[in-house]
């Protein structure tokens, strides 16, 4: 029986157990990146495992996301960034250079790796062929110090491509139509593989808008086989020589399978507030709009600008629509300067952005108060724009410039005939924005530049013998990262301050949890299905765990968010009948008791006592023998700098 691409890769890094589904398997990552927003904490992390040069093949720094400088503490933790990777071996790449997904498409991914970052839509290296994965930043600084990367061994997904997209149907509308089909938790514990006769007609950059996405789905990535298309992609970006052909075998055995043909697929929008809420434009219907913003690491490329700028081309922005673009690295940026795009972009007003994250986290161009605003995003999260009733519709970059054109809602078809786009046969190479590490022989003279605003990692305890906390939370289904841990221009600055940042989580769902779980001093907290999913922002347990929660009991976990919950040293439970989280209330007294003899023991199934209502809950703590050990040792940190003694 042959195997999939997916298998291929986690066979050829696998490190600790073994190839089969559902069980937990150690790998080699080759490869990882951070963003400034997450990176801070996770080079604090680094730092104090005590290694003093990364032993992964390449690790890259990226300043994309906290690039709206209104104070000191950004521009502190770039500083501390950038002088923490010179001393120990990680490559800079500095604010202005990019995002960090669309530059390590460019300059740095290898199809057949493993790439590691701690951003959650790190799977867009998929789209060469990489095993690319969001994760949390202390598994991340793990990696870097020569660690493996734990996961569930996952099922794999066969998306059949067939046919070819019609005119003005989009990369984009193939993401949203797998988001309609399989939903925003559809994906959780699998590995999302294209392909078909279809993929050989989409460009990298195409394939890359739906590895991003596939983040949406919750799967653990997704992945498009390396062919000449991916070549072709390399050679232009002078690196040809690292193209090798990967595809999974003719005789490979999938869990699941679907088919997408691409020549029925019609123009579509996510509508509020989810990125599966997915509708055709005929559906939406001619909606006006207020507000259009082309970029992101979803939709920022070269071919996305350039298709952006043939639709705006001689015309203007309608009156009532504000529209930004940010292209999505210095290359791209400067590629349009030189071939005329951008002036075109500029004459028909539109606002130009600098080469960074910016709207896609709240950092800058929020909408107005319940303001339509098309993105080209991958998320739409309530109140992640900035404005808590903003109306986000995410799309593709030719719908949106259409309708900023228009100031509806407009399909792109009706723009005539569509130009054949294609990539240039060579990019413009310039890497003068990514500085190099120290040589190992002066890593000593580098000194760490250190701001106010950085403040160590929580302390942390060994799992205690009882819980016996009061439930100073209770949420519903979906909640997302941006729910537990809010990013925006006010928040994302204290990224590298956590008992600071702790003062706004969960304060999207009930503005006193920070007081209320402070006063308490110690607490669980109960929720619905599929919480955490989003971002990989490990913020989202870290300040829980700075606020004094000791156990997360819900119907399901997203994957990441789960692991990082066990990295923190929080318990992670799930409720055996789901049923039950309607017995539980806010406020109501809750006891494990003997919970780490019974967690030492290996049992799976715990009784939690609500003493408020006197009953027993049976409850789920599925850990394994390495999870486990990492939950009673009080977190990876603490697992980790044991196990390097």
């Amino acid at each position: 029986m042959g195997l999939t691409l997916t298998e291929k890769i986690l066979k050829a890094h696998i490190v600790d157990g073994e190839l089969i589904k559902g069980t937990e398997i150690g790998l080699r990552i080759d490869q990882t990146l951070t963003q400034d927003a997450t990176g801070t904490m996770a080079y604090l992390e680094y730092e104090a495992m005590g290694v003093p040069r990364v032993k992964t093949e390449l690790s890259v720094a990226y300043i994309d996301h906290n690039t709206l400088q209104n104070g000191f503490e950004n521009a502190d933790d770039h500083r501390f960034i950038g002088s923490v990777t010179k001393k120990h071996g990680i490559r800079f790449s500095r604010p202005g250079n990019g995002i960090c997904h669309q530059v390590h498409l460019e300059r740095f991914g290898i199809p057949g790796k493993t790439l590691i970052g701690s951003d959650s839509h790190t799977p867009t290296g998929g789209g060469i062929g990489m095993l690319a994965m969001g994760a949390g930043g202390l598994d991340v600084a793990v990696a870097m110090g020569g660690g493996a990367y734990y996961i569930t061994c996952p099922k794999v997904v066969r998306v059949n491509l067939t046919g070819k997209l019609s005119p003005w149907v989009a990369a984009k509308d193939v993401i949203l139509e797998v988001l309609r089909r399989m939903s925003v938790k559809g994906g959780v514990g699998k590995v999302i593989e294209y392909c078909g006769e279809g993929v050989k007609t989409l460009s990298v950059p195409e394939r890359a808008t739906i590895t991003n996405m596939g983040a949406e789905l919750g799967a653990t990535t997704s992945i498009f086989p390396s062919d000449e298309v991916t070549r072709e992609f390399l050679t232009a970006q002078g690196r040809g020589e690292v193209w090798t052909p990967l595809a999974a075998d003719p005789d490979a055995v999938y869990d699941e399978e679907l088919t997408i043909d691409l020549s029925q697929l019609v123009p579509m929008a996510a509508c509020p507030h989810s990125p599966d809420n997915v509708k055709t434009v005929a559906e939406i219907g001619s909606m006006k709009i207020d507000q259009v913003c082309i970029g992101s690491c979803t939709n920022s490329s070269l071919l996305d600008m350039l298709k952006v700028a043939y639709i705006l081309k001689g015309k203007t922005v309608h009156p009532d629509v504000s529209l930004s673009i940010a292209p999505g690295s210095k290359q791209v940026l400067q590629m349009l300067a030189q071939n005329g795009a951008l002036a075109d972009m500029i004459a028909a007003g539109a606002r130009i952005l600098e080469s960074a994250c910016g709207p896609c986290i709240g950092m800058g161009q929020s909408p107005n108060s319940h303001g339509i605003s098309l993105r080209t995003f991958n998320r739409n999260f309530e109140g992640r724009s900035g404005t808590r009733d903003g109306q986000i519709y995410l799309v593709s970059p030719e719908l949106a410039a259409a309708s900023a054109l228009t100031g509806v809602l407009t399909d792109p078809r009706t723009l005539g005939e569509m130009p054949d786009f294609q990539l240039p046969k060579t990019f413009t190479v310039n890497d003068n924005m990514i500085e190099l590490p120290a040589p190992e022989s002066e890593m000593d003279k580098v000194e760490i530049l250190r701001g106010p605003n950085i403040k160590p990692f929580p302390q942390t305890s060994p799992l205690a013998d009882s819980i016996d906390v009061p439930c100073s939370l209770k949420v519903g289904d979906n909640i997302t990262t941006d729910h537990i841990m809010p990013a925006g221009a006010k928040i994302l600055p204290l990224r590298s301050n956590i008992p600071a940042i702790s003062e706004h989580c969960f304060t999207v769902c009930d503005p006193a949890f920070p007081t209320r779980a402070k006063e308490l001093g110690k607490s669980i907290i109960v929720g619905g299905a599929n919480n955490g999913q989003g971002s990989s922002r490990e913020h989202a347990a870290l300040a829980p765990l700075y606020l004094g929660v000791k156990a997360v009991l819900v119907k399901s976990f997203a994957r990441i968010h789960r692991a990082n919950l066990i990295n923190a040293g929080i318990l992670p439970l799930t409720f055996a009948n789901e049923a039950d989280y309607d017995k539980i209330d806010q406020g109501d007294e809750l006891e494990l008791a003997n919970v780490r003899k019974a967690i030492e023991a290996g049992e799976s199934q715990l009784t939690l006592r609500d003493k408020t209502k006197g009953i027993d809950i049976p409850v789920l703590c599925e850990l394994s023998g390495r999870t486990k050990d990492i939950v009673l040792a009080g977190g990876l940190l603490d697992y980790t700098r044991e196990a390097l003694k």
